[in-house]
């Protein structure tokens, strides 16, 4: 039998490169994790795919997720994996585990907790903590085995209290000699390979016992001091989630300073809200200015409504804080249900207010908001099928629209509760925004939030919403897969991924776009100690490839584990 000219060969797909230029029809062969040939391919591959009436694009890069743990205790970084994605940026919003030391463990499992929904079960049990400074914490996740690449932040949060002790922790105003700390620190991950530094200045990211986080409203000259730790290694990039709820104006000088000090490109989260004047516009604009000026700035924007998923086996539901709720929160669903019919329970449940808790909880009580999410999902339902649309036209209270539901539904009814970038019920703002020059997709938040969010879909959404379904808000397929590969990439500078061409990565999907379907989110198990997760799976992904390695294929694992980190521009080999 002849030798095979290349390791695999994509037959006769429908080729978006990533560039947004033109589609073409052609082959690509791949030899040794690389693209080796595109256009008419005569010679044989050991493997074929089959692509005809499929798209070929590169990898997704996912710019938003907390895989920081993730990809410590699993090899497969699903959800993201499961929707076209090869590459995924972790580290974000400033938590992490690392630097750390072990007196500091617990203090980063609270942060982690309250801001990104993980249990500190899952945390306890699924890391070992052989690792105290962030170098240390990269090698640990170089030596992993998983299917896509990953690359980390450092993050503000542990380095701060890694500098500053309790100090740090109790966010007391940093000296000097913890400035000096902290910018040498920086300098010395981004040697290491960080990507960037990245923080959080958002108030309602708070720890599990309901504190403000480290990085809370930190001056922004220790943002200054610390970047400049980048300016000193010559690479990375600046993330940070924004307190848009104390106005853009005041906070986008942090973007100006921090650009202005480090000369270091930035990033940040993006959304408008629901009913409120439409502000994005006006950040937009200063994004404009910023980048006219010879600055670099993007923002990340989710491409459905932000929010949240309640239900009765979810972190958040729409009568968790309720106090009589207390009294049956320990049952099975099942008995909860069975508890939910008495008269008694019922008319409690539906008149008392919610007990003090968690920001995120007050959400699954904003009914105009808070619509039912079923198979298929319906990310952009009519504001009439909201709790307050549907109590309104049945004369009764949203709180029992929402009981009515989990009765129904045997107490497995998921909501959706839609907290922003959903103006006016409708995706026009998240659709400029993303078409905008200076913004891209993100947010989906892969590897957090495991009990409340499961957004990192949002591929999939983009390509489905916007690019299958006809209408004003329809996106050109090339257009699509440039803001989910290229635009991307370069967004966080990554300059070797995200388009597909002769030479480049072998970082490609094969998919059947007529037949890509969302399914609706469920819980997996499969945490550490048996922690639950909410799951999304896509149908149509035919085969996702990283490094030349078939990973997936038919919206299923091959086993292939090719994923490495990706160490940053300012990476300096020991």
């Amino acid at each position: 039998m002849a030798e095979a000219d290349y390791d695999l060969v994509i037959r006769g797909g429908t080729i978006a490169d990533g560039t947004g230029g033109d589609l073409v029809d052609g082959d690509i062969a791949i030899a040794a994790g690389r693209i080796a040939a595109i256009g008419q391919v005569s010679g044989s591959g050991r493997e074929e795919i089959d692509a005809r009436g499929r798209i070929v694009t590169p990898g997704f890069i996912d710019v938003h997720t907390h895989y920081d743990g993730q990809c410590i205790w699993a090899e497969e970084l699903s959800p993201s994996s499961s929707h076209g994605v090869t590459t995924a940026v972790m580290g974000n919003c400033g938590v992490g585990f690392a630097p750390c030391r072990r007196a500091d463990h617990d203090m980063l499992i609270n942060v982690m907790e309250g801001v990104e929904d993980i249990p500190g079960i899952v945390m306890t049990e699924g890391l070992d903590w052989d690792w105290e400074t962030f170098p240390e914490y990269l090698d640990k996740v170089a030596a992993g085995k998983r299917d896509i690449d990953v690359a980390a932040y450092l993050p503000h949060s542990p380095l701060r209290v890694y500098a500053m002790g309790g100090r740090g922790a109790a966010r007391e105003v940093a000296t000097d000699n913890d400035l000096a700390m902290m910018r040498q620190l920086t300098a010395d991950a981004m040697r290491a390979g960080a990507i960037g530094f990245a923080t959080s200045r958002l108030s309602i990211h708070k720890t599990a016992d309901g504190q403000a986080i480290p990085t809370f409203d930190t001056d922004i000259a220790e943002l200054e001091a610390i970047t400049s730790g980048m300016r000193d290694a010559g690479a990375g990039t600046f993330q940070v989630v924004l307190d848009a709820f104390v106005g853009w104006d005041k906070e986008y000088k942090v973007i100006e300073r921090v650009i202005a000090a480090s000369g270091r490109p930035a990033t940040f989260t993006l959304a408008s809200g629901n009913d409120a004047p439409p502000r994005w516009r006006r950040v937009l604009e200063m994004l404009e200015a910023t980048n006219a000026a010879g600055g670099v700035a993007n923002a990340q924007v989710m491409p459905r409504p932000i929010g949240l998923i309640a239900g009765l086996e979810l972190t958040v539901h729409p009568f968790v804080l309720c106090p009589s709720w207390a009294k049956i929160a320990h049952l099975s669903i099942p008995e909860q249900v069975a508890a939910m019919r008495d008269p008694d329970l019922r008319a409690a449940l539906l008149t008392e207010d919610f007990a003090p808790g968690h920001p995120f909880n007050e959400l699954a009580r904003n009914w105009r908001w808070l619509f039912p999410l079923d198979d298929p999902p319906n990310y952009a339902p009519p504001a009439s099928m909201s709790m307050a649309g549907q109590a309104a036209a049945r004369g009764c209270t949203p709180q029992e629209v929402a009981y009515d539901r989990l009765l129904a539904t045997e107490g497995r009814g998921l909501f959706l509760a839609a907290l922003g970038n959903y103006e006016n019920a409708t995706l026009d703002s998240a659709h400029e925004m993303l078409r905008h020059p200076y913004c891209v997709p993100g947010l989906g938040d892969g590897g957090a939030h495991y009990g409340a969010i499961c957004d990192a879909s949002y591929s999939t959404y983009l390509l489905t919403q916007f690019v299958q379904q006809e209408g004003p808000l329809q996106l050109g397929l090339a257009e699509a897969v440039h803001m989910l590969s290229a635009k991307a990439a370069r967004a966080v500078g990554f300059t070797d991924r995200g388009t597909l061409h002769v030479g480049g990565r072998a970082d490609l999907n094969v998919i059947d776009l007529d037949g890509l379907r969302l399914h609706l989110p469920e819980v997996v198990r499969d945490l550490p100690a048996g922690g639950r997760r909410l799951h999304q799976r896509a149908t149509g992904y035919e085969a996702t490839i990283v490094a030349g390695e078939v990973i997936r294929r038919f919206d299923q694992s091959t086993g292939a584990r090719p994923g490495q980190l990706v160490r940053g521009a300012g990476y300096r080999a020991a």
